[in-house]
């Protein structure tokens, strides 16, 4: 992902939109709040995996986008209008506090497994310019993570503001231009006559069924449209919500989908489906394009800008996760003082370094394991695990509080909220059992091993770390002053 297809944890978003409206309430259009959801959820990143099912990929993201994404999207708009301080006190307020931990340490420890597979992307894009044959090189592709994660560790600890230019232009650089382009090079090489690599007539829009494992790709589309609650707290800005923020939402979702579905298929247009990489597909796709079109010379410039955009939706998610998980540990003592320690720079160094040991030693995988498609295939749908643990707590809790405090003022209240909480639950539920069902994207190994590392990341990030994290909790590790702080800010 791109910093496109990335949320801002909503903690920090809604603190942030806390401090604006104690000045002043600015108001947007429905129109500009749709580009912004727009721009944090679309990227090219997901493309390759969908496009190995050619045509059936117009299927496998819009199931996902009604069943999750537009849920998701109502449904959080109602809490964010009712409740600041994002997924923590939405859950907190609704469910429990120990639960809302669960929930925030969830957005923070999806990342673990997102660094890697983000990384392996931008390893394999700069392949595509040094030498090709390193994108499926598994130690170039470990060496990569760790020097680019390390680098980028080392930039936020500096508290650069470097950081926000770069993530604001990722839509533009790493999206937009290359996703358009892309489909352009692709109706072009159609309209000359050319043979799609994939089946394009109306029997393939399904995808084949072989069971379960037909299923599999959905999971991943469920990440892929993460992030729509996080512009949620923005819902206040509009002029008349109940009726501009569903027309903002539709508008997003159907732009969202431009950006998924076209470039998939574009790519699927002219790389075979058996010859596709999930990491290198993108740059697969325009290499086979430029070199069919004389015009190897852009291969350099698209591959820096896909680069830039990745880079900087790494260094924005390093600094926001950390951050909210950081403030909700000091006003309730969820962490040991020496993780809520800050740098010279007020930067939660010592979380980002304790996570950058794990994740030097996940991304050693990719050397170890011949397959990095399947070392890749493997993190996304741990990444997808973990962070759907945040949206059950989410519909969950906007039940009970609808129910609990129905009078509580809200500047929208979404439509047939329990139904869509009910439709919520069960999709993102699905998706957790499919996604233990190995899809044909891990290469043909073991279906127990792969059950067991599926089922043993999403156990030891979802329930042991956390709730070993509450089990040892104590009141002394709270941090008075920051607490003070943060309820006379939420006051």
């Amino acid at each position: 992902m791109s910093a496109a297809d990335v949320p801002v944890p909503e903690g920090t978003a809604a603190v942030a939109a806390k401090r604006v409206k104690t000045v002043a309430v600015p108001r947007m259009t429905w129109v500009t709040l749709a580009l912004m959801t727009t721009s944090s959820v679309a990227s090219l990143r997901s493309a390759p995996t969908m496009a190995v099912y050619g045509l059936a990929c117009v299927f496998l993201y819009v199931v996902p986008a009604i069943v999750f994404l537009l849920p998701t999207a109502l449904v959080s708009a109602e809490l964010a209008s009712g409740w600041e301080g994002g997924v923590y006190n939405w859950v907190a307020q609704g469910l429990s506090k120990p639960l809302g931990f669960l929930a925030v340490w969830c957005q923070f420890a999806m990342t673990i497994f997102y660094y890697p597979s983000l990384l392996a992307y931008v390893a394999s894009t700069i392949a595509y310019v040094v030498d090709p044959s390193l994108a499926s090189n598994g130690l170039y592709t470990a060496i990569v993570i760790m020097v680019l994660y390390w680098t980028g560790v080392w930039v936020s600890s500096r508290g650069t503001g470097a950081v926000a230019g770069l993530a604001s232009w990722g839509l533009i650089i790493g999206t937009l231009v290359p996703g358009a382009l892309l489909v352009v090079l692709g109706f072009v090489f159609l309209g000359q006559g050319n043979a799609s690599a994939a089946p394009m007539s109306a029997d393939h829009l399904l995808p084949a069924w072989t069971g379960l494992a037909s299923l599999v790709l959905i999971v991943n589309n469920f990440l892929s449209y993460s992030g729509m609650e996080m512009n949620a707290v923005h819902v206040s800005s509009l002029k008349n919500p109940g009726k501009e923020f569903p027309r903002s939402m539709f508008l997003a979702v159907g732009m969202v989908l431009l950006i998924f579905i076209l470039p998939a298929l574009a790519i699927s247009w002219v790389v075979p489906a058996d010859q596709l990489s999930l990491t290198a597909g993108v740059m697969q796709a325009f290499d086979a394009f430029f070199q069919y079109f004389h015009i190897g010379w852009l291969t350099p410039l698209i591959a820096v800008g896909l680069v830039a955009a990745s880079l900087g939706g790494m260094l924005t998610w390093l600094a926001g996760p950390s951050k909210g998980l950081l403030m909700i540990s000091r006003q309730e003592g969820y962490l040991p003082p020496s993780l809520q320690k800050l740098n010279k720079h007020g930067i939660q160094q010592n979380i980002l370094v304790a996570q950058g040991v794990v994740t030097t030693a996940i991304a050693l995988m990719y050397a170890f394991i011949p397959n990095v498609s399947s070392v890749y295939w493997i993190f996304s749908v741990i990444t997808t695990q973990v962070y759907l643990i945040v949206y059950l707590l989410m519909f969950a809790a906007a039940i009970r509080l609808r129910r609990l405090q129905p009078d509580h003022p809200r500047g929208y209240r979404a439509p047939a909220l329990v139904v869509l909480c009910v439709v919520g639950l069960l999709a993102s539920a699905a998706a957790m059992v499919i996604g233990f069902v190995p899809s044909s994207q891990f290469g043909g190994g073991s279906v127990w091993a792969y059950i067991g590392i599926i089922g043993g990341g999403l156990l030891l990030l979802g329930v042991i770390i956390p709730f070993g994290f509450l089990k040892a909790s104590k009141p002394e590790w709270r941090d008075p002053a920051a607490a003070a702080a943060i309820e006379e800010e939420a006051a």
